[in-house]
């Protein structure tokens, strides 16, 4: 069991349009909705963006530069921490014709332009899936991330200066993340988030997560969380296990059943939880300390 974490809030996610009236879609909500997190104790805010107008994920520069124009005036000053993912959506055609695949949905993009936001913005942490995987139930839909692109993605955030927050979904992740840094691609404290209970990931059961904590480099700064209904009772098992926490609506929509929740509910609830197991939540300077990350404000 650590003593103290940090708090990481994922304030959005990406993908299909929120069926919750609580999940922010504009620049200004995600700025807004993040401060929000900030001050109810997330010293991290994740970030991804919205098509204000179809409220689907978005990889728009410039609606990523308005959020972190609108974090960084603000007064709470939360480590911000992008993502890259997005950019490696691929929707096959059918089982019995999946080429060519279905062009409306798929969004495909090489490492160059996955990174645009990050290389203009200079986040102080941007986040990179270690793997390919399937990703929903009778879906032709895969989330792509080869070793080749892994690579190259994760050479340019080191030449940014940004620290990678290595997003490990099952243990074969876990060999890539081992790999980067045998390569000197990841710089020390080596970040990683074990994200549990995603379909055709690893499931969110204790014995899965001790598998991929029983693999992690040495030394390795992680947190942990699970989505849906195991995302609050992740708050209080990660530090068990040596984890930091992550809530947010892009992984849970709920307080408690049938009660849609805010981030910074979530946030708050997490807060109480660690609180009253004895555990201390981090600032953001702590973090940004603890993380020898570097503040790039551009």
């Amino acid at each position: 069991m650590i003593s103290e974490v940090f708090i990481t809030c994922a304030v959005t996610g990406g993908g299909a349009a929120p069926i919750s009236p609580n999940v922010p879609v504009t620049p200004e909500q995600i700025a807004d909705s993040a401060i929000e997190a900030a001050r109810a104790g997330a010293a991290v805010v994740h970030i991804h963006v919205r098509d204000p107008e179809t409220k689907r994920g978005s990889r728009n520069p410039a609606l990523y530069r308005e959020v972190v124009r609108r974090l960084r005036k603000s007064d709470v000053n939360p480590v911000i921490n992008l993502t890259a993912g997005a950019g490696g959506n691929l929707f096959l055609g059918s089982e019995e014709a999946p080429l060519p695949p279905d062009a409306a949905m798929t969004d495909m993009a090489g490492v160059r332009e996955r990174l645009v936001h990050v290389e203009e913005l200079r986040p102080e942490i941007c986040t990179l899936d270690c793997g390919t995987m399937n990703w929903g139930p009778r879906s032709n839909f895969v989330m792509v991330n080869t070793s080749a692109a892994l690579r190259a993605m994760t050479a340019r955030v080191k030449e940014f200066g940004v620290r990678p927050e290595l997003e490990v979904f099952d243990t074969g992740h876990l060999v890539m993340v081992h790999d980067l840094i045998k390569e000197g691609l990841i710089d020390d404290p080596v970040l990683i988030q074990l994200c549990m209970g995603i379909r055709y990931g690893a499931p969110d059961d204790l014995t899965t997560l001790m598998a991929l904590v029983h693999q992690l480099p040495p030394r390795a700064v992680y947190s942990a969380f699970s989505i849906g209904r195991m995302q609050l009772p992740y708050a209080g098992l990660a530090p068990l296990v040596g984890a930091n926490v992550r809530v947010g609506l892009e992984d849970n929509l709920y307080l408690s059943r049938g009660r849609l929740a805010t981030n910074a509910e979530l946030v708050q609830r997490a807060v109480e939880i660690l609180e009253r197991i004895g555990v201390r939540v981090m600032s953001p300077d702590e973090v940004r300390e603890k993380l020898a990350l570097k503040v790039q404000v551009r």
